[in-house]
């Protein structure tokens, strides 16, 4: 209520010449009038009521003299904590008294009203009311406070007898509010020395001197109600009135128990990683100090070992942080699986983890550690049923030989994992000194490559596929060089590996797809005839999830039929998430697209998958074609694999045919297709254009 608005006043019951002088009464000029509503029935005074303005309600209990009382518990239970003061004269005092008793703030006999004695009174009602209201509602404020904070809290009065309990006390002492109120605090609140076991002193008494300061904080043992034991620490004030007077006391308290419990998990939680609950970086570096001293003394080795996954974005990117999570949580386990209790596996952050072993007698300790790190981890994942894949390279330094300290162990062994990967990943690399520099070469490629495709600096060469049968062109692959302004032509055996772990892969293979499709009409519109155009996709790119997409743009915006387009994909590839694979290559047989593996012989596909999915061609791998001869034992290889192809009834295409006996050897197994530098280098499209007018009997460029 503010100071511009009027308390509304309900009168209830008066004859019309007492409502008359009652409203005169409160009627005072300016500000501190009181705006009066007079009713005789009592169902109009409850109308009034329920539009919840009425700040004070004046009852006459003479008028209502049959059934006073009544009406009045009936105003009352209406009314709430609305303030009402009684009307009366002589006759029904008694009457007054009693509602007073039940409820009402006071009353006032009519012989001796008089309209400023009426006002005070009405004012002071109003008045008395809100201040208990307020007071009401600090005190609620207050002890929901106490309730909400951790510590436990007493309250006694000058007595020494408790008068309040919060829950925290409730649940350290065992006694509860209820029964507590009343008890002298000593009762209670039983505390002995933790070294003595004796009584400690009266807290309670100690509180009334005049020391303002109250006593020191003290550590002891709570002896609980059902007799079991805590430590605690405790402190405690006393109250006082405005003259400073001692009323009372108040005791915090607090379980030195849990406080050290909530300290120990603190310091691990700062000290370990939250995903995983492996050590953090913090713990790892102290611990790697500590294990360098230990060497240092005693003339030992150790070694440090950086794990960083191989293409663990895929995993998020497809299936979602959840899943990665929980494929983190997994490959620790692993990993920790792999190691003696005296090594420490840590987290250093996002994929990458490191391992320290702590006394290595030689450096072949390590290579087994590694080995065996690489094959667990290799094992199919079974998440939330995913099935999943994942490799790691990893780097490995060793002191003394590597470096003095943990920064310097780390980064080098960073630096051997950056060379694993270059070497094809899923593989293990010690620290040399020749390597700073590769891996300071692989990171100025990488900030090339981010501004490559902006700049067109990619190209792509062409390598026809030959039927073996016809000896006609059969087919066509795009393969992408990189023409470096400073470095000249670029291999991708050189930057590929380096786009796939940077993700630069997924818009340099949807620039080639769609270059590739492009080049494919350009020579269908000169004229020539149309040849099977064959792309090579990537990990990273197969499993994004706008691969589908690209495809299908590709298509439609070059107008090439997708019978004549085949993506190519290795058996890793495949198999990394075969389950996944199905359904996208199901996807691309439905648009029409050509499918298939690249490489085949040198990755773990089994022959039931090669069965399910929708493929069209096997590309046998260029190594069992390059070591054909009878000493090696790989013509029965290929002879098989051929073989395998066919009866699936799938295309066969023998890659890296450079001489004619392989060629002789190829068309006696039945191979279906050949591609290699005996037919064709990769050349430019205008060259291409030319080889193909001409046919591959006339023209063979070397």
């Amino acid at each position: 209520m503010t100071s511009l608005e009027k308390p509304d006043i309900l009168l209830v019951g008066c004859n019309p010449a007492d409502t008359a002088f009652v409203c005169k009464a409160l009627a005072v000029p300016g500000e501190r009038g009181l705006a009066v509503r007079g009713v005789h029935q009592f169902p109009d005074a409850l109308l009034h009521l329920h539009q919840g303005s009425i700040q004070a309600i004046i009852f006459d209990l003479e008028s209502s003299q049959d059934c006073g009382l009544a009406a009045f518990e009936h105003l009352l239970t209406a009314a709430r904590r609305i303030p009402i003061l009684i009307l009366c004269d002589a006759a029904t005092e008694p009457l007054a008294r009693q509602a007073v008793e039940r409820g009402a703030k006071d009353y006032i006999l009519k012989s001796h009203l008089q309209e400023f004695r009426l006002c005070r009174a009405v004012r002071a009602l109003i008045e008395r009311q809100l201040a208990e209201e307020s007071a009401h509602s600090q005190q609620q404020c207050a002890e929901a406070t106490l309730s909400c904070t951790g510590e436990a809290v007493l309250i006694f009065d000058n007595s020494g007898h408790i008068t309040y309990l919060n829950a925290s006390a409730e649940l350290m002492t065992g006694w509860s509010l209820m029964e507590a109120r009343g008890h002298a605090a000593a009762e209670v609140f039983r505390i002995v020395d933790s070294v003595t076991r004796q009584p400690a002193g009266d807290t309670f008494r100690s509180l009334q001197s005049d020391d303002r300061q109250g006593p020191p904080i003290f550590n002891g043992i709570l002896l609980r109600r059902d007799g079991s034991e805590t430590a605690i620490s405790n402190s405690s004030a006393s109250t006082r009135n405005r003259d400073g007077e001692v009323t009372g006391g108040v005791l915090v308290f607090h379980d030195m128990g849990a406080v050290r419990m909530k300290v120990t998990k603190l310091s691990h939680l700062a000290q370990h990683d939250v995903l995983t609950d492996l050590p953090n970086r913090l713990l790892l570096k102290d611990r790697i100090t500590q294990a360098i001293s230990f060497a240092a003394r005693y003339r030992h080795q150790l070694a440090i070992m950086f794990v960083d996954l191989d293409y663990f974005k895929k995993i998020n990117d497809n299936w979602g942080h959840a899943i990665g999570d929980k494929l983190l949580q997994s490959v620790s386990s692993r990993i920790l699986a792999c190691v003696r209790r005296s090594d420490t596996v840590s987290r250093h952050g996002g994929d990458e983890f490191i391992v320290l072993l702590s006394q290595v007698e030689h450096a072949e300790d390590a290579v087994f550690i590694a080995r065996k790190i690489l094959s667990s981890l290799a094992a199919p994942y079974s998440i939330e049923q995913k099935h999943l894949y994942i490799n790691a390279s990893i780097g490995v330094s060793t002191y003394p030989g590597d470096g003095q300290d943990a920064e310097t162990l780390i980064q080098r062994a960073d630096t051997a994992m950056y060379d694993a990967k270059k070497l094809g990943r899923n593989n293990c690399q010690f620290f040399k000194a020749d390597m700073q520099a590769r891996v300071q070469d692989w990171q100025s490629l990488e900030g090339n490559l981010r501004i490559a495709l902006d700049h067109s600096e990619f190209t792509l060469h062409y390598q026809p596929k030959v039927n073996l049968t016809t000896t006609e062109v059969s087919g066509v692959e795009a393969l992408l060089r990189w023409k470096h302004p400073e470095r000249g032509v670029i291999q991708p055996m050189d930057f590929v590996p380096i786009a796939e772990e940077s993700g630069l892969i997924v818009p340099i293979g949807q620039w080639v797809l769609q270059e590739a499709c492009r080049q494919a009409r350009a020579w269908m519109d000169a004229g020539l005839p149309p040849v099977r155009m064959a792309v090579n996709v990537s990990a990273v790119e197969f499993m994004s999830r706008d691969f589908l997409a690209g495809v299908r743009a590709a298509l439609s915006a070059t107008g090439v039929a997708p019978q004549n387009l085949e993506l190519e994909l290795t058996e890793t590839v495949l198999m990394q998430d075969a389950n996944g694979a199905m359904a996208t290559l199901k996807a691309l047989k439905s648009i029409g697209v050509q499918l298939a593996v690249d490489d085949f012989g040198t990755g773990y596909s089994s022959f039931t998958y090669l069965r399910k999915f929708p493929l069209d061609c096997l590309k046998v791998d260029r190594s069992f074609v390059s070591e054909l001869s009878p000493e090696s034992g790989n013509a029965a290889i290929l002879h098989a694999m051929i073989n395998i192809g066919k009866s699936l009834g799938h295309r066969v295409v023998a890659e890296g045919v450079e001489t004619q006996s392989q060629l002789d050897f190829l068309q006696q197994s039945g191979c279906t297709e050949g591609q290699g530098y005996f037919f064709c280098h990769p050349v430019i499209a205008e060259k291409f254009a030319e080889f193909l007018e001409l046919g591959v009997r006339e023209s063979v460029v070397h």
